[in-house]
C-alpha cells in the first residue's frame, strides 16, 4: 500500500470535510434576506431612498445582535428598472443564494407582481415594498406575499372622505398606464359609486410631456377636483398644465406615490395648493403627541439624517418597516419558511414608521385608511393638511 498516497488522500478528505462543516456552520450562523430594488434606470429616484431605508434597518438590527443571536446577511441586486433583470435576480436569490425571504420588489409594482410568481412557486415569503394592491390580492392566490405599503382602495377611501367633507361630487381622475396607475383606476371604479362620486377617467403614459387634451376634457366636463396617480415626472406636467389651463382654483390631489420633495421643487409655483394622500411619515413633526407612530418617526428621522445627511421620505419608511417586519417573522419562524409566513400573518398592532401594522391570513397589507393623511407642500417641506 502506498502510505504517502493514503495520507494525502486522508488529508484531502479531511480538508473537504472541514470546508463543508465551515460552510454549513456559516450558513447556520446567519439569516439570509434577499432584496431586489432598482437603483439605476428610470425608477432609481425611488430605489436609492428605498435601499437606504433597508441599509439603516439592517445595520440597526445587526448592531443589536441580529435575530435570535444571528446576524442578517443581506444579498442585494439592482434590477436596473427592468422587469426581466428583476426576475433573473429573483431566481438567483431563490436557487443560488437560498435566502430565507425576499424583501423589495424592484420599486415597481409591475415588477413585484412578476416576481411573486416565482416566490409563490418556491414557497418563499416575499414582503413587497411597492404600492399596487394587486400584489397581495387575492390572498388565496398569494399566500406567501405581503406588502409594507397601504392599499389603493384605502387611499381612494381616504380621498373620498376629504371630498365628502368638502361637498365635492364630480372628480377628474388622471392615471398613468402603469400597473400602479391602473390598479388605482380599478379601485376608484369600485369606491366611487358607493361614495356617491361621479368620476371621469383620463389616462396618460408615464413618459408623456403634454396632457393638454386630457385636462381640457376634464375642464369641459366641469369637474370639481382633479386626482393624479403616478410615480413618474409626468405628474409634474399635470400639475403645471392644470394651472395654465385655468384649473388652479379647484383641489388637485396626488397619490402617495408622488410624495417626493424633488417633484414639488421641480413643479415650482404649480405645487402651491396641491394636496397629497400619504402615510404620516413625511409629517411626523406635525402629528399630535398622542399619535402612536410619532415617536418612531422622529427617531428614524434623526438616525437617517445623521447617516445620510438628508431628510428621509416615505419610500425610506416603506423599506425600513419591511425589514423590521422580516426581523419579527424570523424571530418566530427561524429557518422554517412556513412558520416565517405564519409569523407575518400574526403581526398585530405593530407601530412602524409608516403606520400601525395589522396582518392576518386574509389581509396581507398591514396598513389601513387610519394610517393616511393629506399633506401640502410649503416652504420647501411637506406639512400636515388634513389629519382625520
Amino acid at each position: 500500500m502506498n502510505t504517502s498516497f493514503s495520507k494525502r488522500t486522508t488529508l484531502k478528505l479531511l480538508g473537504l470535510l472541514m470546508t463543508g462543516l465551515s460552510t454549513s456552520a456559516k450558513a447556520q450562523s446567519t439569516y439570509k434576506i434577499g432584496s431586489v430594488l432598482s437603483v439605476t434606470g428610470p425608477a432609481a429616484f425611488l430605489g436609492d431612498d428605498m435601499k437606504a431605508g433597508m441599509e439603516l434597518a439592517l445595520d440597526e438590527i445587526n448592531a443589536k445582535g441580529g435575530v435570535n443571536g444571528k446576524k442578517i446577511e443581506w444579498v442585494f441586486y439592482d434590477a436596473e428598472s427592468q422587469t426581466q433583470k428583476g426576475l433573473s435576480a429573483t431566481r438567483r436569490l431563490l436557487t443560488q443564494d437560498k435566502v430565507e425571504m425576499i424583501v423589495g420588489g424592484g420599486n415597481m409594482s409591475g415588477m413585484a407582481i412578476a416576481m411573486l410568481q416565482l416566490t409563490e412557486k418556491a414557497q418563499v415569503p416575499f414582503i413587497s415594498t411597492e404600492g399596487s394592491m394587486q400584489i397581495v390580492t387575492p390572498v388565496a392566490e398569494r399566500p406567501w406575499t405581503f406588502k409594507s405599503t397601504v392599499d389603493d382602495d384605502q387611499a381612494v377611501e381616504r380621498i373620498a372622505d376629504y371630498f365628502d367633507k368638502n361637498k365635492i361630487k364630480k372628480v377628474g381622475m388622471l392615471a398613468d398606464s402603469s400597473g400602479f396607475g391602473q390598479s388605482a383606476v380599478e379601485q376608484w371604479k369600485k369606491v366611487a359609486p358607493k361614495r356617491g362620486l361621479d368620476v371621469i377617467y383620463e389616462s396618460f403614459n408615464p413618459n408623456d410631456t403634454d396632457m393638454t387634451p386630457q385636462i381640457n376634457k376634464l375642464k369641459a366636463a366641469g369637474v370639481q377636483a382633479l386626482v393624479c396617480w403616478t410615480v413618474t415626472p409626468a405628474g409634474v406636467v399635470a400639475m403645471r398644465q392644470a394651472k395654465t389651463l385655468g384649473m388652479g382654483n379647484i383641489p388637485f390631489i396626488h397619490s402617495y406615490g408622488f410624495v417626493d420633495k424633488r417633484y414639488m421643487d421641480l413643479a415650482g409655483d404649480a405645487a402651491k395648493g396641491v394636496l397629497l394622500v400619504s402615510v404620516k411619515f413625511p409629517v411626523g413633526e406635525d402629528l399630535p403627541d398622542s399619535d402612536p407612530v410619532k415617536a418612531r418617526i422622529l427617531t428614524l428621522n434623526k438616525a437617517f439624517e445623521a447617516r445620510f445627511k438628508r431628510r428621509p421620505n416615505q419610500f425610506v419608511a416603506q423599506t425600513y418597516d419591511a425589514i423590521y417586519l422580516a426581523k419579527m417573522a424570523l424571530e418566530k419562524g427561524n429557518v422554517d419558511k412556513a412558520k416565517v409566513r405564519d409569523a407575518i400573518q400574526g403581526v398585530q398592532n405593530y407601530h412602524g414608521v409608516g403606520g400601525t401594522f395589522n396582518f392576518s391570513s386574509t389581509q396581507h397589507s398591514g396598513l389601513s385608511k387610519s394610517d393616511l393623511v393629506l399633506l401640502k407642500y410649503e416652504d420647501g417641506r411637506f406639512r400636515l393638511a388634513d389629519y382625520k
